[in-house]
């Protein structure tokens, strides 16, 4: 499933998150870094299962897109611990 979310943060900040939240607050299936970029981080977790991110600019914010199959609930929690992007333009 895919999952997206707009947020003010900066690319680095938001892949050194995702990295801590898979790594400690998934304490059964944590996943971690496999192929990593200034805008995208692969993860890879129990039984070889994958969680791909990748942040995207778009009109003055990122755009945090994730998709996985196993860590489903896992990855939208994450992407709601981030801050949201105004829906109103200033």
């Amino acid at each position: 499933m895919v999952h997206e979310i707009r947020t003010p943060m900066e690319p680095a900040e938001i892949l050194a998150r995702a990295k801590q939240f898979f790594a400690e607050r998934v304490p059964h299936n944590a996943a971690y870094p496999e192929q990593e970029g200034p805008m995208f981080l692969t993860l890879r977790g129990q039984g070889g299962e994958e969680i791909a991110l990748a942040v995207a600019e778009e009109d003055g914010v990122r755009r945090v897109r994730g998709s996985t199959l196993f860590y489903d609930q896992a990855l939208a929690r994450f992407l709601h611990t981030l801050p949201r992007a105004s829906m109103v333009a200033p």
